[in-house]
């Protein structure tokens, strides 16, 4: 009977492993495919002429991050006293540590494959990047946008990522972020925003006399369907944040953050639609797409703790943020094509220090101390990065190329060729 035991908690050991497993990587593989939103979307809310260009930004970003976060970014985040300079490339590719106690059944046996926790980490590293891209649109060169994004994967993100997912300083001091509000999100603003302050604005956005002047996307459908796929992903992305699935309080600790990650991005919707509606007499769709990220934005922080109302409500005040920050970037002529600084960085901010109203663990004086942290850390660094590569190689087209598209500067293509006569 002891030995027929001992087989059963070890099977059952195993297939917990398993199972949680494989909810890490189906979610990874949500996570990823908010790769093909962040595209989408962009893609739909530049000019035609710019089209190719940022579709290879997506891609392309998606590849350096993956392979900067393999080399040393993980091991940066996850470093520990014990590790040194160089990547611990056997906790990647080596054997998996803690076989022998799943195999055994043993308490101490993990949750999940270490590998499974490294594609978790490294779409999100990629998710961070992917918000720069946008916000940098339409005049930027190719490759500086592609060499900042070597140093953004590979050092700048998982620095800010070891001081909390990785169990430092800020971890200590009590600063909670669930699935990334800060951490991802903001981070990734906060690097956006330096670039733009360095780029400058497009040609044509700001008169001499202080007027704003609309730049239209080419596509909106096309931006339609990269908000619905970033609003699938998400689920991956705050789902998988639960870490396991494979008991009944973590199995309905799950359907609750993708309740409550549906609500906010409803929410975000119809806030942000209600304003435009006030504000501008008409129903915007673009602001109503920045609704849905930027609920979703401010749910991530903590899409477990409350209640389906409060966290629609939390994404409704993301979705009134949002639209009052897009109009005020650009009062103040700060030009960024498709409100990401806006969605990832107000609504993150927002998310953050609405944690402490539902989760007795979390205090506004560490919530403030993280986003003062990150944001320090990354617009700081990014802003030296920029400036680097603006002094090295420079990081803007000339105002012929920008005139003509970037698509055929930087990618000798076009995106809609049969359409080439009035892409201007």
């Amino acid at each position: 009977m002891e030995e027929l035991l001992k087989t059963t908690a070890a099977d059952l050991s195993q297939l917990k492993y398993a199972v949680d497993t494989f909810y890490f990587l189906v979610c990874g593989a949500l996570v990823m495919w908010m790769a093909a939103g962040f595209a989408m979307l962009e893609a739909g809310l530049v000019r035609a002429k710019n089209t190719t260009e940022i579709l290879t930004k997506n891609i392309a970003l998606y590849a350096i991050a993956c392979t900067m976060y393999l080399l040393c970014g993980y091991y940066i985040m996850y470093s520990s006293d014990a590790g040194g300079v160089l990547p611990n490339f056997g906790a990647l590719i080596g054997t998996e540590n803690g076989v022998d106690a799943v195999l055994a059944g043993g308490d101490d046996a993990p949750y999940y494959s270490s590998r499974s926790d490294f594609f978790f980490q490294v779409v999100f590293v990629a998710t961070a990047m992917s918000i720069v891209s946008g916000a940098v649109a339409e005049r930027m060169k190719l490759w500086a946008f592609l060499a900042f994004a070597v140093v953004m994967t590979g050092v700048i993100y998982p620095v800010e990522g070891y001081w909390t997912w990785g169990g430092g300083f800020l971890s200590e001091a009590g600063f909670s972020d669930f699935a990334g509000s800060g951490i991802v999100h903001m981070a990734g603003a906060s690097a956006a925003l330096a670039g733009v302050l360095v780029l400058g604005a497009r040609k044509g956005k700001y008169g001499k006399n202080g007027e704003i002047n609309a730049i239209p996307g080419a596509n909106l459908p096309l931006a339609t369907l990269g908000t619905f796929i970033l609003w699938l992903g998400w689920f991956g992305f705050n789902g998988g944040s639960e870490l396991k699935l494979s008991d009944v309080g973590e199995a309905n600790a799950v359907a609750q953050v993708f309740v409550n990650t549906n609500a906010a991005a409803a929410g975000g919707v119809i806030a942000a639609l209600i304003v435009a509606r006030l504000w501008f007499k008409k129903a915007d769709l673009t602001m109503a797409l920045n609704g849905a990220l930027a609920g979703l934005v401010a749910i991530t922080a903590d899409p477990l703790s409350p209640s389906a109302l409060v966290s629609t409500l939390i994404g409704g005040v993301g979705g009134v943020l949002v639209v009052f920050s897009i109009v005020t970037l650009d009062k103040i002529k700060i030009d960024d094509p498709v409100g990401a600084i806006s969605v990832h960085g107000i609504a993150g901010v927002w998310g953050l220090l609405a944690v402490p109203f539902n989760n007795a663990d979390a205090t506004f004086g560490a919530q403030l101390l993280g986003i003062v942290t990150i944001f320090g850390w990354v617009f700081l660094a990014s802003l030296l990065v920029w400036l680097l590569l603006k002094a090295v190689m420079g990081i803007r087209v000339t105002e012929e190329e920008e005139y003509e598209g970037v698509d055929l500067a930087e990618c000798g293509m076009e995106a809609y060729p049969e359409f080439s006569s009035s892409k201007k």
